[in-house]
């Protein structure tokens, strides 16, 4: 690692670049003022902390005009266990050190990609992905001397979010499993997003579809279940215990999926987790889903996924995106807990406000205002 200080960044970039060639990666970058005569008269300069990560090689350059942002290749080895599981360590000690870093600020980068960088922060993208995405946009920059289009900064930043997204799952339930659970706190719309997997299932894969509910706490969650599974006419049971909970298997076991609505809970006590995992067989066929609402804070939703981590969830589902302009949380938190992406929803019509996940829908829609701007 090395220390630069130069009066403007793109000559601190271009000092790194002369030592550590395009394989160089940012670890830290601030405004540095100086005292000048009699303390008056600061100057200001940029210092930027930047070494060699052998994890990376050479970004590519597979695109027409513009370099790809540096990824991450397979270690050198046959792809053993060991080099795998290695792989995965310097992948979240690399992000460790990304989380711990000071807040971006801007203001270190030129003007011409301050404004994706800070519509991406009033999104609510983390620090750190801003700060990958402003360090790329700055690389490019200095190495073609030029300044970069919208158009250019837009497709630079997708490549960033993708190099660190490349590994997660997106899509829906792909029907192989009988049980088909959804989990998470009261108030996110997980009944409402069960009605709509299903829904789906039947319309679109012609399954048989059943219903149980673990949600003994509130009537009205029973009554609204009930309500959507008369207009799907599919059946419904009402699991108290998880002996009632195994009888209600059974009682479905003609139907080809059974969509398992899971009580609504404080689920930042951990001893509520406990008690679904007393109720649910996670050991059957089963695939597990976390609904998380986007009206929430990033820290209370942070606080819950590490409620639910002894449980085997499969991806997230993330609720009530029309309810706001900020998704960003979204990305931080399937990067973070290396989580992938199943549905997310945008409104309360049952089947029609439902979408599976894709990266590239989920991007274009992160993206959406700044490309109208």
């Amino acid at each position: 690692m090395k220390r630069y200080k130069a009066p403007s960044m793109v000559e601190a970039m271009k000092k790194v670049r002369g030592d550590f060639g395009d394989d160089a990666v940012i670890l830290s970058s601030e405004v540095v003022y100086s005292k000048g005569f009699f303390g008056l008269f600061k100057q200001k300069s940029f210092e930027v902390v930047a070494g060699y990560d052998k994890v990376y090689d050479a970004p590519s350059t597979e695109s027409v005009d513009l370099p790809a942002t540096q990824k991450v290749q397979p270690l050198h080895s046959s792809g053993s266990e060991e080099s795998i599981e290695m792989k995965k360590e310097l992948l979240e000690l690399k992000r460790m050190v990304q989380n711990i870093q000071r807040p971006v600020t801007v203001d270190i980068y030129p003007d011409s990609i301050k404004p994706i960088l800070e519509y991406l922060t009033d999104a609510e993208l983390s620090d750190w992905l801003v700060k990958l995405i402003g360090d790329e946009l700055l690389r490019v920059t200095s190495a073609k001397n030029i300044e970069l289009h919208p158009e250019d900064q837009l497709e630079i930043s997708k490549k960033v979010l993708l190099q660190n997204m490349k590994e997660l799952p997106f899509g829906g339930t792909n029907f192989e499993k009988k049980y088909i659970n959804v989990v998470g706190p009261t108030g996110v719309g997980k009944t409402t997003t069960i009605a709509k997997m299903a829904a789906r299932a039947m319309l679109e894969q012609k399954k048989k579809v059943g219903f149980v509910t673990t949600d003994t706490y509130r009537i009205a969650a029973i009554e609204q279940l009930k309500t959507y599974a008369n207009l799907l006419q599919a059946p419904v049971e009402v699991a108290y215990s998880a002996e009632d909970f195994a009888k209600a298997m059974e009682k479905l076991s003609h139907v080809d999926l059974i969509f398992i609505d899971t009580a609504g809970r404080n689920y930042r006590e951990e001893e509520y987790v406990q008690d679904l995992k007393e109720l649910i067989d996670f050991n059957r066929e089963m695939e597990s889903y976390l609904v998380l609402s986007m009206t929430g804070k990033e820290k209370d939703m942070e606080s819950i996924i590490q409620q639910f981590s002894t449980v085997p969830i499969e991806k997230f589902i993330f609720t009530k995106l029309d309810e706001t302009n900020s998704i960003g949380s979204m990305l931080n938190l399937m990067i973070k807990y290396n989580k992938g992406l199943a549905y997310y929803t945008d409104g309360q019509e049952v089947p029609e406000d439902i979408i599976e996940g894709s990266f590239d829908q989920l991007i274009d829609r992160l993206f959406k205002e700044f490309s109208h701007a």
